[in-house]
């Protein structure tokens, strides 16, 4: 169930996305906030899972992952067992960086991030290709990124207000 997030929530939120690095006291200014009601709320916000962690935003190429592919993959029968297999498996391996339940030609959708060409083909069949239940792989390849982002959009939250 989501959480009821007021406008003082979503300026948190709003803040932290575009800088996590902030200081309780930079964030309490930011919001206008004094820093004892800021840090409650964002301890409030962590304990209910609305901001699962802070991370380092890395440039993928400049890290030497310049090759990012998008792999359809599509498991054999479509029932619990087989799917679950394959999700265990997906959670441990590095090189994917979100896997997807989808609808459409493939089960799961992918995002593969390696070095290069030869990487992806080395990962495709020695570890994709022998995943439990996997009937078939598409894989797409990005040319160019034109957004990237791990910023959501709080702008078309329901408003509350705290009154």
């Amino acid at each position: 169930m989501p959480m009821n997030l007021d406008n003082l929530d979503r300026r948190i939120l709003d803040a932290l996305q575009r800088n996590a690095k902030l200081s309780n006291v930079q964030l309490a200014e930011e919001v206008g906030l004094s820093p004892s009601p800021c840090l409650r709320r964002v301890r409030l916000l962590e304990e209910a899972g609305v901001i699962r962690g802070y991370h380092a935003q890395l440039d993928r190429s400049k890290a030497g992952l310049g090759l990012t592919v998008f792999v359809g993959v599509k498991v054999e029968r479509h029932h619990d067992e087989s799917a679950n297999a394959f999700r265990a498996a997906v959670i441990d391996l590095p090189e994917v960086i979100s896997c997807h339940v989808v609808s459409g030609e493939s089960d799961f959708l992918l995002q593969v991030v390696l070095p290069d060409l030869a990487s992806y083909e080395d990962f495709l069949f020695s570890t994709l290709l022998k995943l439990p239940a996997v009937s078939d792989i598409r894989s797409n390849f990005a040319i160019s990124t034109v957004k990237s982002q791990t910023a959501v959009p709080l702008d078309h939250l329901p408003q509350r207000s705290l009154g």
